[in-house]
């Protein structure tokens, strides 16, 4: 593999997000296609995480890409990935919708049952409640690692925290799911 194709790969062809975003900020509706076909998925699973509702975390999800033709002139490459700028525009943007709504994110977080069966439900069922659990900072973190795929580096520039924190967050979030999972009788089975 070549220097360049293993730096774009690196970078997660970052080089055709960096021309979208140039574009739709001289007003280019296709750069702003591109960024929803690319990060609209990440951006309603973390939005929904937040909301906790499948239905308003789409509605989120459209509004934030709507609002990102205004937003986006504020957004310069510092050493920021655009996702990680992007999933702090999404969080304000749920954060703001809850507000709006004055109520506190109580329920479970949603995932897609798409006809798998009894135990593979149960099983997801079991993560909802436990996650549900955790602490609102853990879930976060874990969420934005394990489901959104983000390092703790873009974790910590999209909650605004340090990177030692996210890792503590993430470390004391593992264990606590780990408990939470063994009170439900969910935890998995390991090899002793």
């Amino acid at each position: 593999m070549t220097r360049q194709i293993r730096e774009t790969k690196e970078r997660g062809g970052s080089d055709l997000v960096d021309r979208a975003v140039v574009r739709v900020k001289e007003g280019d509706t296709s750069g702003l296609d591109f960024l929803y076909v690319r990060y609209g998925e990440d951006v309603r699973r973390y939005v929904e995480s937040i909301v906790r509702d499948h239905h308003e975390a789409e509605d989120v999800t459209q509004s934030v890409f709507l609002k990102l033709m205004s937003v986006i002139k504020g957004y310069e490459p510092r050493g920021v990935p655009f996702a990680a700028w992007l999933l702090r525009v999404a969080r304000n943007a749920a954060l703001d919708n809850l507000r709006a709504k004055r109520a506190l994110p109580s329920g479970d977080i949603w995932i897609k049952d798409e006809g798998r069966d009894e135990i593979a439900f149960e099983r997801l069922e079991s993560v909802k409640a436990a996650l549900a659990r955790l602490p609102h900072d853990q879930r976060q973190v874990l969420v934005l690692r394990y489901v959104s795929g983000l390092r703790p580096r873009e974790i910590a520039r999209v909650l605004q925290k340090t990177e030692s924190s996210v890792h503590g967050l993430q470390h004391r979030g593992r264990r606590a799911l780990k408990v939470a999972l063994e009170e439900l009788d969910a935890a998995p089975l390991t090899a002793a």
